[in-house]
C-alpha cells in the first residue's frame, strides 16, 4: 500500500513538474512573438492549455513567471561568452565570430528587444538588460582588442541594428557578415597614419 502510495505521489510531481515547464515554455514563446507588456496570465495559461488558477499556482504574480522565463533562456539559449573567441586566429576572426553569435542569440531569443522596452515593469528586466548591455560591451573589447573601435562595435552589435538590418531584408548570417567588414575595416590603420605620425 505504501509503495502504491509513493507511486500515485512521484507521479503527481511528476505531472507538476511537466505543467510548470509547460507554462514557461509558453511564456517564452509568448514573449518572443507578442513581447513581455503585452503577455497576460491568461495568454499564458491558453498557450500551456491549463487554466489560469494553475499559473497562479506556479507562479503567484507574472513577475514570477518573467524570472522563470529568464532562468529558461538562460538555460537553453544563453547569451554568447569569451568561449566564442576560442581558437580565434586573428582579430577579424574574432569580430566575424562574435558578429554572428551575437546576431544568432537575437534571433533565438526575440524577446531581448521586449526587454529592452518593457524593463520598467521589473527589477529583473531591468537587471537583465543592464547585464547584456555590459556582456556586449566587454565582448566587442576583447574582439577588437585595446586599441579598436569597442564603443562602436557594441552599438553596431544592438539588437535595434539587428532588427533594422532584418527589416531592410538582411538574413541573420548576412547582417553580422556586413557588421564585422565593417569594424574590421574601422580597426585597420589609416593608409599614411604612420608615415604622419614619424
Amino acid at each position: 500500500m505504501k509503495g502504491r502510495r509513493r507511486y500515485r505521489l512521484g507521479r503527481r510531481a511528476e505531472s507538476a513538474e511537466e505543467t510548470k515547464r509547460r507554462i514557461v515554455e509558453a511564456t517564452f514563446q509568448l514573449h518572443s512573438e507578442q513581447g513581455i507588456a503585452e503577455t497576460s496570465m491568461k495568454d499564458i495559461a491558453v498557450r500551456a492549455g491549463v487554466s489560469v488558477g494553475t499559473v497562479y499556482h506556479h507562479f503567484p504574480s507574472y513577475t514570477d513567471a518573467i524570472v522563470a522565463c529568464a532562468s529558461f533562456t538562460a538555460e537553453h539559449a544563453p547569451p554568447p561568452t569569451a568561449a566564442v573567441f576560442a581558437g580565434a586566429a586573428s582579430r577579424q576572426e574574432r569580430i566575424a565570430r562574435l558578429a554572428r553569435a551575437v546576431f544568432d542569440f537575437y534571433e533565438r531569443v526575440p524577446a531581448v528587444e521586449s526587454v529592452r522596452r518593457d524593463q520598467h515593469m521589473s527589477r529583473e528586466l531591468e537587471q537583465f538588460a543592464q547585464e547584456e548591455a555590459r556582456n556586449r560591451r566587454a565582448l566587442a573589447g576583447e574582439a577588437v582588442g585595446a586599441t579598436g573601435p569597442t564603443a562602436l562595435f557594441a552599438a553596431l552589435l544592438d539588437i535595434d541594428v539587428y532588427r533594422s538590418m532584418r527589416r531592410q531584408g538582411f538574413g541573420t548570417a548576412e547582417a553580422a557578415e556586413r557588421i564585422a567588414t565593417l569594424i574590421t575595416l574601422a580597426t585597420e590603420p589609416t593608409p599614411g597614419a604612420e608615415r604622419r605620425s614619424t
